[in-house]
């Protein structure tokens, strides 16, 4: 009998080879590239050879209208901010995959989600499986964040045939297993961690979610560039990857839907760490707004949308005269490119000249905007503060800026005019072609960089 034929191909990026290599010659990554076997083709044409005998499935293919789609509701968890991202809730039998930097609170928050998984309904049990700590670490944090209770249970295991084990002694509704990079397969190669070993783990733990209805949420690393670590395939064989982020100079943190096979994957959660635990956050506009009785010169508010949530973020800027020959420019919380691109225009259409003054622009309380809504208000704030004018009170503006000094329309208006609204701001500035605008607010429509100036820093 021949030997049936194999290929080689790369777990990270797909790509095949001949022969068995250490490195992928495609993507550059070491340790992905598996043997893969080549199934012979089968073919019914003529000249291609007798069709292989049929085999009878276990399960008939069931007509779509005969599907009970009722299955796969969603059940809230409990923390109303991730029940946003996620689309409801957790649905039975599905894996979710939560990725973040170490130290941002991502085991704080899955602690929070068993605590209240277990208290939302009678009978309702959750295991919390950890390779990175003690049992006794997670209880001394359980006991700091308030998150302890009778039907929530904790395993100190790395060996996945023992976590399953757990499993079936426990009888869980919702597994945790923090994390997925630190369980191996005694039955498999590979280093922990490695590629071979996440994939095979990963697999186990997706088919013990569908084959018994279990809730699987695994915690996930990230490497320098700030993606999930280990194959790509990882990502594919979940359903929902979240991403979990925050400065480690700030309380705030952001849960961020990167796919989901139940609901929408560009919804944003906020949340905020302390040292009591960790809490949701329902509106978050007010964390990026200075309130102050008067308006000073050299700030403007945005209305960004992060997913499908409109924020409101103040925009500072700062001129000193400079006597260096380049003076100096410092962005934080926006894209640089873009604040480079303001003050070209409002040079050449605005005749505001910033080539003698140092230019300082940042974004309040670590807020990073980095949408082509927010041009406006950053041209607006860099010429107030360079003509000493502040921005009349009560307004926001609203609008992309092109080189030529248009203002372009920008997507969702109305939301991002009703958040304002609902804040107490009274006018906006806003491209002409602005669309409905809500009731409460009057809009300033605006063709050019010169006129939005005029309309939000009247008699500049």
């Amino acid at each position: 009998m021949a030997k049936p034929k194999s290929s080689y191909r790369c777990s990270s990026c797909q790509h095949t080879v001949a022969k068995w290599v250490g490195k992928c010659p495609d993507c550059g990554t070491w340790g992905s590239v598996d043997e893969v076997p080549i199934l012979a083709a089968v073919g019914t044409a003529r000249g291609i050879g007798a069709p292989r005998a049929a085999m009878l499935p276990s399960t008939p293919a069931t007509p779509i209208t005969q599907v009970d789609g009722k299955t796969n509701i969603a059940l809230p968890t409990g923390v109303g901010e991730l029940d946003r991202v996620l689309g409801g809730g957790i649905v039975p039998g599905s894996v979710v995959l939560l990725a973040g930097e170490p130290g941002v609170g991502k085991s704080t928050l899955l602690l929070e989600v068993v605590h209240q998984w277990a208290r939302r309904a009678a009978g309702e049990r959750a295991l919390y499986v950890t390779g990175e700590e003690s049992a006794g670490q997670v209880r001394l944090r359980a006991d700091r964040t308030g998150a302890v209770h009778e039907r929530v249970y904790l395993a100190s295991e790395s060996d996945l045939a023992t976590v399953l084990g757990h499993v079936e002694q426990v009888g869980p509704t919702l597994v945790i297993v923090d994390s997925v990079q630190t369980m191996s397969a005694t039955d498999v190669d590979g280093v922990i961690g490695g590629v071979t070993q996440v994939r095979a783990v990963t697999t186990a733990l997706t088919s013990l979610a569908k084959a018994s209805g279990i809730a699987v949420l695994l915690v996930g690393h990230v490497t320098k560039e700030g993606a999930v670590a280990g194959p790509r395939t990882l990502e594919h064989l979940v359903d929902v990857v979240l991403n979990f982020e925050g400065d480690r100079h700030s309380t705030l943190r952001m849960l961020r839907g990167i796919k989901n096979r139940f609901g929408a994957s560009d919804e944003v959660g906020c949340f905020e760490l302390h040292e009591d635990g960790i809490e949701g956050i329902s509106d978050p506009s007010g964390l990026f707004l200075h309130n102050r009785a008067n308006a000073v010169p050299g700030t403007a508010v945005a209305v960004t949308m992060d997913g499908k949530r409109p924020m409101l973020g103040e925009i500072q800027a700062l001129t000193t005269p400079s006597q260096m020959p380049t003076p100096r420019r410092a962005v934080s919380g926006l894209d640089y490119n873009r604040v480079a691109m303001m003050l070209a225009v409002l040079e050449s259409r605005a005749k505001k000249y910033f080539s003698k003054h140092e230019v300082y622009v940042s974004t309040v309380a670590g807020m990073r905007m980095t949408e082509p809504s927010a041009d406006l208000a950053i041209a607006v704030a860099l010429a107030s503060t360079l003509e000493t004018t502040a921005v009349q009170a009560g307004t926001i503006v609203i609008g992309e800026v092109g080189l030529t000094g248009e203002v372009r329309r920008v997507s969702n208006i109305g939301r991002r005019l009703a958040e304002a609204q609902r804040l107490g701001f009274t006018q906006a500035v806003v491209p002409l072609d602005h669309g409905p605008i809500p009731a409460g607010i009057k809009a300033i429509p605006v063709a050019d960089l010169g006129e939005a100036l005029r309309g939000a820093m009247p008699g500049f």
